[in-house]
């Protein structure tokens, strides 16, 4: 999965980032399970720098290989910190969708002539980094537009 392989491109502070960016009320997205993988007690785990949560939430998603898990994570951040970058896409290529979410992804298709113009937009108003990300879940979602997997792997190297 390509969200999967986004992780892997992602760099040590990118992915503090978006971890930092989920957290509520001192913890991580995925602290739960970081606390779980070593033997700490879940309130235990806020004894550890931010950076060294995220670092060990990183092994735990490349271990598992979790395209599910990625998916989540990174959609949290996008709608949480860069809903209009979501909307902002899905507006450009005319898929309906009500703030960020679309209700059927199998019928709601992003025109394939309007993808290179609607990313060529948003690198002009988000952190490219940003939209790379979204365009990782974007190809996994609507397999079906090769259009997306194209821009994003031009982006990806």
């Amino acid at each position: 999965m390509n969200v999967v392989e986004q992780l892997q491109k992602l760099s040590e502070a990118q992915f503090l980032s978006i971890y930092e960016a989920l957290s509520q009320q001192g913890f991580g997205p995925l602290d739960h399970e970081v606390a779980k993988s070593l033997n700490f007690r879940p309130q235990a785990i806020r004894n550890l720098p931010f950076a060294q949560r995220a670092k060990r939430a990183r092994q735990i998603l490349a271990s598992k290989r979790s395209a599910e898990l990625c998916y989540e994570l990174f959609g949290s951040y996008l709608i949480k910190d860069r809903q209009e970058l979501v909307t902002g896409f899905l507006d450009a290529t005319g898929v309906k969708h009500e703030k960020g979410m679309v209700e059927d992804l199998e019928n709601a298709l992003p025109n394939p002539q309007k993808v290179a113009a609607a990313v060529a937009e948003l690198d002009q108003k988000f952190s490219p980094s940003d939209v790379t990300l979204y365009l990782s879940m974007c190809a996994d979602q609507w397999p079906q537009v090769p259009e997306i997997e194209a821009i994003w792997r031009q982006r990806v190297g």
